[in-house]
């Protein structure tokens, strides 16, 4: 339960805010943003995760100016590690609005990645959004900061 003035809490985002989320999977894209690029991508995700009846990985997926780290919530293993400076692109998708997407640069491949989740609660996917808005926010001011003096 986020309290009614999370938006301004700076402290717990520079250690990271941490939302349960399941994984539904990645496609490519062509385009680094954009609105109807990203539905497609989550169109396409969705439609994929429906025809596999797998159990969905259940990730902690956690927002910091760093980027966003994802765990399995399960095995507590690091999944990935991505740098906000390769995040392009986050959303909560219009139709599937319990579902929060991504774009970030491959580090391997240099490829861009449409990564989407399904969270519990449409306002957890907002959430999620809304902190990686911010978390992208302080890592500017940080640089700012850090390059001020020069």
């Amino acid at each position: 339960e986020l309290p009614e003035s999370w938006a301004d809490m700076q402290e717990p985002l520079l250690e990271g805010m941490c939302f349960t989320l399941k994984y539904l999977g990645m496609t490519l894209v062509e385009k680094p943003k954009g609105e109807d690029m990203a539905a497609a991508a989550i169109h396409r995700i969705v439609a994929t995760a429906r025809v596999g009846a797998r159990k969905f990985q259940k990730v902690i997926l956690t927002v910091s100016p760093r980027g966003i780290s994802l765990q399995d919530a399960d095995t507590k293993e690091m999944v990935e590690n991505i740098s906000i400076y390769r995040i392009s692109y986050c959303t909560t998708d219009k139709l599937q609005n319990k579902v929060f997407a991504y774009v970030a640069q491959s580090q391997e491949s240099g490829a861009l990645e449409c990564h989407a989740f399904l969270s519990p609660k449409k306002k957890i996917a907002q959430a999620v959004t809304l902190t990686v808005a911010q978390a992208f926010q302080m890592a500017l001011d940080l640089w700012e900061a850090a390059h001020a003096g020069r």
